[in-house]
């Protein structure tokens, strides 16, 4: 049975030397190679940056796709049997399915979700509810607005992810950019069902993207 007992650090190139001693041996010298032991150091921090990386985008977009599942609750709480219901029921549908992939790469991937799960599911229905409370137009208006803040943020993983591996990481880019161009279709559904028209629309749509952009900044980090 061997055992190390003792190392000695010299400057010996990228090497170093280790005594090892066997049962009823002498003591021996080997060397021992440092540069594999930085390699792996440095290896090890770069995986874990990664993973800090991905568990972020994975977190903040399935924080996202349910905070959007609440709002379009909320408008079909409210519209849901007026002539916009079947607008807001196929975009809900989508979102939908935007949000069961999330929950899948949140277990694949040993991702926790944000600690503010139960605020943005009370905040998503409430604007939701409240913007269509405003009629149709309001309704439309906060799907505007929301959509614009999912689409650009979208984006930025997206040149994130293309920066950093585009081969590794090319099953999750296809599924942002995916949910990207439906979030974009969304925008524009929006637009043509006279968002724009909705009182107070500008100060609407700015107010409602201030809140997504404090709302994917929280998410990110708890």
């Amino acid at each position: 049975m061997e055992r190390v007992v003792g190392v000695v650090f010299r400057r010996l190139g990228s090497s170093s030397r280790v005594f090892r001693r066997g049962q009823g041996e002498q003591l021996q010298s080997l060397p021992v190679n440092i540069t594999t032991v930085r390699w792996c150091s440095a290896s090890i921090v770069v995986d874990n940056e990664e993973k800090a990386m991905l568990d972020r985008i994975i977190r903040v977009d399935h924080a996202g796709e349910y905070g959007a599942n609440r709002i379009y609750a909320g408008q079909m709480a409210v519209l849901g049997r007026s002539t916009a219901g079947p607008i807001i029921q196929h975009m809900w549908n989508q979102e939908k399915e935007h949000l069961k992939k999330l929950n899948e790469l949140m277990v694949s991937n040993r991702v926790r979700p944000t600690i503010l799960m139960p605020l943005w599911n009370v905040a998503g229905f409430a604007l939701g509810a409240g913007t269509a409370l405003l009629g149709k137009r309001g309704a439309m208006a906060c799907t505007v607005a929301v959509e614009a803040s999912i689409s650009e943020h979208y984006n930025s993983q997206i040149r994130t992810l293309m920066e950093s591996d585009p081969e590794k990481h090319q099953a999750l880019l296809q599924t942002i950019k995916k949910f990207r161009d439906e979030e974009l279709e969304h925008h524009d559904t929006g637009l043509e069902h006279d968002a724009e028209q909705a009182p107070g629309y500008f100060l609407l749509k700015n107010a409602i993207q201030l809140g997504c952009r404090a709302a994917i900044f929280l998410s990110e980090r708890v």
